[in-house]
């Protein structure tokens, strides 16, 4: 058994129901003293750079002839990059609570934007705080219901937390409007949207400026032991509003079109043709001009091109102050973005590889293999159990994830055989219909269940590696279609919450 529940008396009474057992172990401070806690001295630094609804398919150097982004291609090959990693939910508070804790949505309890992660999940910064290290944040955090109130904090870890969810003044508390008004500078005077792609506030107040700007004092603050750092910018999350200098970089003529099928959604499940239409703040890509929606394209690669030049301002100060070579980098998005693929915007019940496929590099010099582009299948899930073996510490029960730190040192160049994912309460449509889904996704083939209904998507990823083509009602892959559900439903029931940890025979 994890040492983590080596049972004293008050656990054992817990564990059978007096308390939560498992997590309540594992995050109450009242029961700190029953684990001892490792010292992190000599220990990596940690950058944890995690973009918003970031495609897989946006860097440089992993083929994207459109867009520019040297440092990160210059992470690409300073470290180990995985073209196929998958998060656990195409939608934000369900993947930040499922990557923080290295389990399941439906293990955390936020299963969907508007929940709130329950106050007893452990996040990988509070064992880390609790071993040794400083931990801080800038931007977004979004593990809790925040709309029209400031986002509750469970017992994070975090000592420093420069909050900000998104840009705009929605909530006093928010520091980067702060800091806007400390420059004499008011929110609507700067920023002025205008149609679906626009200029937005300039580079130097822009919030990815600012989130970058508190990561870089905190790395620089003086300290005896190591700090991990998530640094958490808004973009390249809609509204698409890049500084104007950016957005003049990318001629919308010169860029592609977005990557539909006309009539695909024909035999697709019925809410993406309402998404088609748009509506609820998302283009109705059924109704812009083929260059309404390169303009559109233009803005995204612009957003992405300014959090590049970011990343090279802080790898350069890590550079020029000794910490690069004991600091280990992480380049991730917490999901992806349709971008008007299948013709459809923004995000929701999806899982197509651009909704669920996300970028993710680890770099740590001399440590990890440098310039490997992994296409071993890894899950969002897998980055917490990935740096507790990194860093020597113990997994604990509760997490699901599985460590690829054999993948990160050469020892192996497989991982996981599939990866899964689940969209839950998303509500669609008018009259609205609530859809639930569950996806699993191996090396060739694809199935997403829509819970409930006689609807679904099966793409054979061989010959339709963009899943236009839906075998669904294919009465030629009615096995494929059979083989596939029963994998996606035991890969369902083999991910069930281990908690509460079984403590005795009976």
């Amino acid at each position: 058994m994890n040492t983590e529940y080596n049972l004293t008396r008050r656990q054992f009474l817990q564990a059978a129901g007096v308390a939560a057992a498992g997590l309540a172990l594992a995050g109450s401070p009242a029961l700190a003293a029953d684990h001892p806690v490792s010292q992190a001295e000599g220990q990596p630094n940690i950058l944890w750079i995690c973009t918003d609804q970031q495609r897989y398919d946006t860097i440089g150097c992993l083929g994207n002839k459109y867009i520019r982004t040297p440092n990160i291609d210059r992470l690409v090959s300073e470290g180990t990059t995985f073209t196929h990693a998958f998060c656990q939910n195409p939608v934000c508070t369900p993947s930040r609570s499922s990557f923080l804790t290295g389990r399941y949505p439906r293990s955390t309890g936020a299963r969907q934007n508007g929940q709130c992660i329950s106050p007893n999940e452990v996040l990988i910064t509070k064992m880390l705080a609790d071993a040794g290290y400083d931990c801080g944040l800038a931007g977004k955090l979004h593990l809790s219901a925040c709309a029209g109130r400031v986002e509750p904090r469970i017992n994070d870890g975090y000592r420093v937390f420069h909050w900000s969810h998104h840009p705009a003044p929605s909530w006093k508390e928010n520091e980067y409007i702060q800091w806007l008004q400390s420059k004499g500078h008011k929110w609507a005077d700067i920023y002025h949207p205008k149609g679906y792609a626009y200029a937005g506030v300039p580079a130097e107040l822009h919030q990815t400026t600012w989130c970058f700007d508190r990561a870089i004092d905190f790395i620089r603050e003086k300290r005896k032991g190591p700090w991990l750092m998530s640094l958490n910018c808004f973009a390249s999350h809609p509204p698409f509003d890049p500084p104007k200098e950016y957005l003049d970089r990318y001629d919308p003529d010169k860029m592609p079109d977005p990557a539909y099928v006309e009539g695909e959604l024909a035999n697709k499940p019925r809410f993406q043709r309402a998404d088609h239409k748009g509506g609820n703040g998302r283009p109705p890509f059924s109704e812009m001009t083929a260059s309404e929606r390169r303009q559109v394209t233009a803005a995204y690669y612009a957003m992405i091109e300014q959090i590049d030049d970011n990343v090279g301002r802080i790898m350069k100060m890590l550079d020029d102050t000794g910490q690069r070579k004991n600091t280990i980098v992480i380049f991730m998005s917490d999901h992806g973005e349709l971008m008007g693929d299948h013709g459809i915007y923004h995000k929701g019940p999806y899982t197509y590889d651009c909704s669920v496929r996300v970028p993710l590099i680890f770099s740590w010099p001399g440590h990890f293999k440098s310039g490997l582009k992994s296409d071993a299948l890894v899950e969002l899930t897998d980055i917490v159990p990935t740096l507790l073996t990194t860093l020597g510490m113990t997994i604990p029960d509760r997490v699901q994830g599985r460590s690829f730190s054999d993948v990160l040192t050469g020892k192996t160049d497989k991982h996981r055989d599939l990866v899964f994912c689940e969209s839950y309460g998303s509500k669609i449509g008018s009259p609205q219909q609530t859809i639930n889904i569950s996806m699993v996704r191996t090396k060739t083939h694809k199935i997403a269940l829509c819970h409930g209904t006689d609807q679904g998507e099966l793409y054979d990823l061989q010959v339709d590696p963009g899943e236009h083509k839906n075998l669904w009602d294919s009465p030629e892959h009615a096995s494929l279609k059979a083989e596939m559900t029963r994998l996606c439903f035991d890969t369902a029931i083999a991910n069930m919450d281990p908690l509460p940890i079984k403590v005795g025979p009976w």
